[in-house]
C-alpha cells in the first residue's frame, strides 16, 4: 500500500515535470504587487477618469487612484460601474515559431474582453477568481504586438453580480493577477486526470492535442529508478 502510495505521489510529479518541461512562459504584467508592469491605462468613470496615461499591472484601478470606491451593499444608483482600458505592446520570442501560444489571465474584475493586433481573442470571460485563456496563435505576428483589455466593473450577468459584486467587502475592478503568454508544443498534455482508489490503485486519463498517436507512460519510484514496465496507449 505504501509503496503504491509513493508510486502515486511520482506519478504526479512525472506528470508535472513534464508540463513544466514542454512549457515556457512570457509575463507581459508583473508577478505580484511588489512586482508589477506599467500599461497603458484610461477609465470611463470616477477619479482620473477620460484620459490616458498608465497603471501597474496586476491591481486594482481604485487602490491606484482611478475609477470609484463603492462596497457590496451599496445601493444600485450609487454604484460606480466604469470600465477600464488597457493596452500594452510585446514581442514574442522567435524559438516560439510553430508552436501553440496562448494568453492567460490569472484573474481580472469582471467581464474581460481582449484584443490581439486589433481582433478579438474569443468569448467575453464573465467572473473574477478563475484563470481563463485564449488561444492567439493566429492572431500574432513578427515583431511588435498589441494587446488591448476592456474590463467592465460589473457583470453583465445578473449571477455573477449577485455572487462577486453584492457582499460585506469593497468591490474593486481591474486586472489583478498577473498575465502572461504561454508556449506549447502543436501536440502535447492537456490535461491529466487521476483516479485514485482506496486500496492503492489509480486510473489515469490523459488528455492530449489532436494529432498525439499515442501517450507512453514510464513510473518511477522515489529513488528516479523506473518502476514497472513502459505503459502506450493510443
Amino acid at each position: 500500500m505504501k509503496r503504491r502510495f509513493i508510486l502515486f505521489l511520482c506519478l504526479i510529479s512525472m506528470f508535472s515535470l513534464l508540463k513544466a518541461q514542454q512549457t515556457e512562459k512570457l509575463y507581459l504584467s508583473g508577478t505580484g504587487n511588489d512586482k508589477t508592469v506599467n500599461w497603458d491605462f484610461f477609465v470611463t468613470g470616477g477619479m482620473n477618469a477620460n484620459k490616458w496615461t498608465n497603471i501597474p499591472v496586476p491591481s486594482n484601478w481604485e487602490l491606484q487612484g482611478f475609477g470609484k470606491y463603492n462596497y457590496g451593499f451599496d445601493k444600485d444608483t450609487l454604484r460606480g460601474k466604469e470600465q477600464g482600458l488597457y493596452k500594452y505592446k510585446f514581442v514574442v520570442p522567435a524559438g516560439w515559431k510553430n508552436k501553440k501560444i496562448n494568453i492567460v489571465f490569472e484573474g481580472s474584475m469582471t467581464d474581460t474582453e481582449v484584443k490581439i493586433n486589433g481582433k478579438l481573442a474569443g468569448a467575453v470571460h464573465q467572473g473574477s477568481f478563475y484563470v481563463f485563456k485564449y488561444d492567439i496563435s493566429k492572431l500574432l505576428k513578427s515583431g511588435e504586438n498589441l494587446l488591448e483589455v476592456k474590463v467592465s466593473k460589473h457583470s453583465d450577468n445578473k449571477s455573477v453580480n449577485e455572487a462577486e459584486r453584492k457582499a460585506d467587502f469593497w468591490i474593486f475592478g481591474g486586472i489583478f493577477r498577473p498575465v502572461y503568454l504561454e508556449a506549447l508544443p502543436k501536440v502535447h498534455i492537456e490535461r491529466v486526470q487521476i483516479d485514485a482508489k482506496a486500496d492503492g490503485l489509480f486510473e489515469v486519463n490523459v488528455l492530449t492535442t489532436t494529432g498525439a498517436d499515442k501517450v507512453a507512460i514510464q513510473l518511477y519510484d522515489k529513488d528516479g529508478a523506473a518502476y514497472g514496465e513502459r505503459i502506450e496507449a493510443g
